[in-house]
């Protein structure tokens, strides 16, 4: 008999022996396949997709270093599953054929500016050193996001161009440049062999100046030679870095010829095409990144090397006359007229940007700071 207070067993000992062995192994296995489901996916190892991109640059120019921030934002970023490998100019191809080796699968990919390769079309300038619109390089970089890049991917196209285009870092405005001796005005200008290129080529020459378009280092070499006894390129650092100073003493500050610019990072576009979406993405959004950490090395770089061509090289250090600025605004009104009644594509271009300019221009300046003003309160006058 069974005790009263006693429960009455349900299952044999045998029973019950099997069926916790049971329940151990279904949980055992529970606990494994909750376990696989937790823990993160090993993948295989794969090689990640390279991208070769070539500068337009020289070895020692800032812009490399500009550059560099741009592909170690992807690399990193892409964590990885892409790299770009990045080249130096002429590593592949010169510096004017960047583009068009990218465009041929040449090279993947470059890092350049579009008055390097404008003469192809004059309207490339437009997206680089063309426009004087009473706008800055802030505010046309703007245009190119919010207005300007189709205008961009038709130009490619329409002229035969297999690329994809991210665009970075809105240049300061650009000196008027070097020169073996001093100027006084806009009538000192003419006959100099002067090098600048993009549309400020047709600027310059408007006002009496020879034009020669070079590379960024090709330019002392022929200042040396006397192919041109006069030039511009782009700011106190790459100027200082491939030794201006050792060929001209008188540095004149401000211009309109090229009052703004802008890198363009271009990918051969069926390599970009076969991209994941979300490297893609990589690509474009990188560029956006890498136009902060541009300008931020370009305000404390340019700054530092002005002083030092000035105090160190014994540079003449001077601001453009005034009537060098009149001179370019009526030189750039009939190149302008010019290029509208011989392109449409252009006069269209130039619609867009003059219309943004108009509206943009008028929001900057009526609610600007007068930075100047609080500058010589603060530091004495500037002096020009």
């Amino acid at each position: 008999m069974t005790d009263k207070k006693t429960a009455t067993p349900t299952t044999k000992p045998a029973e019950t022996g099997s069926s916790r062995r049971r329940f151990l192994g279904t949980a055992a296995g529970g606990v494994a396949g909750a376990a696989a489901l937790a823990a993160p996916m090993i993948s295989v190892a794969q090689s990640p997709i390279v991208l070769k991109m070539q500068g337009a640059w020289g070895a020692k120019d800032i812009f490399n270093e500009m550059a560099e921030q741009y592909v170690q934002k992807v690399n990193e970023m892409a964590g990885g599953r892409l790299r770009i490998d990045y080249l130096v100019a002429g590593s592949v191809v010169k510096p004017f054929e960047v583009m068009d080796a990218t465009s041929k699968g040449v090279i993947d990919a470059c890092h350049t500016v579009a008055v390097y390769w404008y003469g192809k079309s004059k309207v490339a300038s437009l997206f680089g050193s063309g426009p004087i619109n009473g706008c800055d390089a802030n505010q046309m970089l703007a245009w190119i996001h919010r207005e300007g890049s189709p205008f961009f991917d038709e130009l490619v196209k329409k002229l035969g161009l297999d690329v994809v285009a991210f665009w970075a870092m809105p240049m300061p405005t650009q000196p008027l440049g070097w020169f073996k001796k001093p100027i006084k005005g806009a009538a000192d200008l003419k006959g100099f062999k002067y090098r600048t290129v993009g549309l400020a080529a047709d600027l310059m020459q408007e006002m009496g100046m020879k034009v020669t378009q070079l590379p960024g280092g090709e330019i002392v070499p022929a200042m040396e030679r006397g192919v041109i006894d006069a030039f511009e390129y782009n700011n106190p650092t790459s100027d200082r870095r491939f030794g201006a100073q050792d060929v001209a003493k008188y540095y004149y500050m401000g211009s309109y010829h090229q009052a703004m610019e802008f890198f363009e990072m271009d990918f051969n576009k069926k390599k970009y095409d076969a991209l994941p979406k979300e490297l893609q993405a990589i690509l474009k959004y990188a560029a956006e990144a890498a136009s902060t950490s541009n300008y931020a090395l370009a305000m404390d770089q340019y700054s530092t090397d002005l002083q030092e061509l000035k105090n160190k090289d014994k540079v003449n250090v001077i601001r453009t006359p005034k009537d060098v600025f009149e001179a370019q605004l009526v030189a750039w009104d009939k190149i302008v007229k010019r290029m509208t009644a011989e392109d449409p594509f252009f006069a269209k271009v130039w619609a867009s940007q003059q219309a943004w300019a108009k509206r943009v221009g008028y929001y900057a300046y009526f609610n600007g700071a007068d930075n100047q003003l609080a500058y010589e309160h603060l530091y004495g006058k500037l002096g020009f």
